[in-house]
């Protein structure tokens, strides 16, 4: 069964219509060149209000085209999970230019009738490109194709509102989306697998009932944009977004000669989850301090913006998931529950359907490491099991003698963070401090430039490597840096590959484009050297490229 229509991911069910009649109406305010590519084959396709093989098939090679991780990029796909709800809003916001009005056509509605038909089959492009469903082979026993007509009709049915004596445009209130969402999800009225695609065409097929008399085109973009809200809430309630590509690039393949720089950077190219400064988020980095300097040299917060999409991407929305599963306090034993447990294993299989970990375990290969006296695994489930163990088995970081209590994991240090002797220990992510910060929880109190004479360049609000100073909930943490903007499985990559087949140290060259960070990863192990104690990045310099 092929998807039925465009969606993000896994994301909450709150708010179905959310800037849906915004997107439709404006332009995105980041047009990009890929943006402007999938614009205009949009408006070849609306053109004559036909879409013909040949359009349908450049459709879909451009959407995979711009999903695919390009040899030798340094730079995500153009086309992310989180950006495919803009795609299809695109195409319905387009095709709007395209409706006819009497005067334009001998038929004007069946020209907006065959338009209508162009989108359901651009959308069907795009959903068999981007998404696969979410929903069971068996639906609930009280679901039938005529409940969802019904539903839909009565979405599409207008009233005379203003009381001018003409009925007035559909237009879709958040509360029937809602309802349309309870429908989709409830148990009893969930549908089956098998209409999943009869889904989409239906709204568009019982839409087209609905264009205006008059061919009014005002009412009729209404009309449109009552259609997307459908779809979209279909969408969110019955599909999940396709991984992106997964195949490392020719470039990008390590071998036994493959130096830790080189992986390292090969890591940031194949980032595609990676943000975009000024775009996806946006920093405030103000004013220097000495690390020794208990004052607070930044009176605003760190982060001014964090585009909360990115949290529809599967690995940023398993991640997220993760970080409210511990303590902070040394000492408080952790008690993992079976939720929990099936978090870390979500996380672990939406983080090994990406590039980066896919080549973290192929460096770890080529390398013929070794963990626990035994060589790491081929076979991706296997692998997988060794990173649960490395990054999510508790152990001690208290002490305590025969009476010590599991209070600690690698994850929770190096992602998480921990309180241990009166200091913030860890807390290396970005995303758990923007996290924290948007809930007054961070204190940041300015960053701290790298020691060498060789950093020439000027601490911007753009630069992905930040060495900063905070406190959290009142406890202070002088000295810890944060790679900004990248995606939780290059982090986990980047410290397993560290893990497994790096030094103690491991210094590095880091070029971000444009500019060059020389950076020292360091990593101690813990529990006899089976699970990760503590990784992270120091900058040692930062210069211009």
């Amino acid at each position: 069964h092929n998807a039925c229509c465009i969606q993000h991911t896994q994301h909450s069910p709150a708010s179905p219509i959310s800037h849906l009649s915004q997107i439709i109406s404006h332009p995105s305010l980041h047009l990009t060149m890929a943006d402007a590519v999938i614009e205009d084959l949009y408006r070849a396709t609306f053109t004559d209000r036909l879409i013909t093989p040949d359009e349908n098939a450049d459709l879909i090679s451009t959407l995979q085209e711009l999903q695919t991780i390009q040899d030798g990029s340094s730079t995500p796909p153009a086309l992310t999970p989180d950006k495919l709800v803009w795609v299809r809003a695109a195409a319905f916001r387009i095709a709007c230019e395209y409706l006819v009005e009497d005067g334009d056509a001998d038929d004007p509605r069946e020209e907006n009738v065959k338009l209508l038909k162009t989108i359901n089959a651009v959308v069907h492009a795009l959903e068999t490109t981007c998404l696969v469903p979410s929903l069971e082979e068996e639906g609930g026993d009280n679901f039938s194709k005529e409940g969802i007509e019904e539903l839909f009709k009565s979405l599409y049915e207008t009233e005379d509102e203003d009381g001018d004596g003409d009925e007035d445009g559909p237009v879709i209130s958040r509360a029937e989306a809602t309802a349309l969402q309870e429908f989709l999800t409830d148990e009893a009225t969930r549908p089956p697998l098998s209409v999943l695609i009869w889904l989409r065409s239906t709204a568009f097929r019982l839409g087209s009932q609905y264009l205006n008399e008059e061919n009014d085109k005002a009412k009729n973009v209404a009309l449109l944009r009552s259609i997307n809200v459908i779809v979209h809430t279909v969408e969110t309630t019955c599909m999940t977004s396709r991984p992106l590509t997964l195949e490392l690039p020719p470039s990008h393949t390590p071998d036994a000669d493959t130096d830790f720089t080189t992986a390292v950077q090969t890591l940031w190219n194949i980032d595609s989850n990676r943000l975009t400064p000024h775009k996806d988020y946006r920093m405030d980095v103000q004013s220097s301090k000495h690390p020794s300097n208990k004052g607070d040299a930044a009176n605003d917060p760190l982060f001014t913006h964090v585009n909360r999409q990115v949290f529809q991407r599967p690995t940023f929305n398993a991640f997220r998931s993760l970080l409210d599963n511990y303590s902070a306090y040394t000492g408080d034993e952790e008690e993992v529950s079976q939720k929990e447990l099936r978090e870390n294993r979500a996380f672990l299989n939406a983080i090994m359907e990406t590039a980066p970990m896919k080549y973290c375990h192929r460096y770890c290969l080529a390398k013929e490491v070794e963990y626990d006296g035994e060589p790491i695994p081929e076979d991706e489930s296997d692998f997988k099991n060794v990173l649960n163990s490395i990054w999510f088995q508790l152990y001690s970081r208290s002490g305590g003698g025969r009476r010590r209590k599991l209070d600690s994991s690698g994850f929770e240090h190096v992602f998480v963070g921990e309180v241990k002797n009166g200091q913030v220990s860890g807390f290396h992510n970005w995303i758990m401090f923007w996290l924290e910060e948007r809930k007054g929880n961070i204190d940041y109190r300015g960053y701290i430039k790298p020691r060498s004479r060789d950093s020439t360049a000027q601490t911007n609000d753009d630069d992905p490597v930040l060495t900063l100073q905070f406190s959290w909930n009142g406890v202070e943490k002088f000295v810890g840096t944060s790679i900004i903007g990248v995606s939780p499985e290059f982090e986990l990559a980047l410290y397993t590959m560290a893990f497994l087949a790096g030094e103690d140290e491991n210094v590095v060259t880091l070029d971000t484009g444009g500019e060059c960070f020389d950076l020292n990863v360091k990593c101690h192990k813990y529990d006899g050297g089976s699970k990760v104690g503590s990784c992270y990045v120091e900058a040692l310099a930062h210069y211009e490229d």
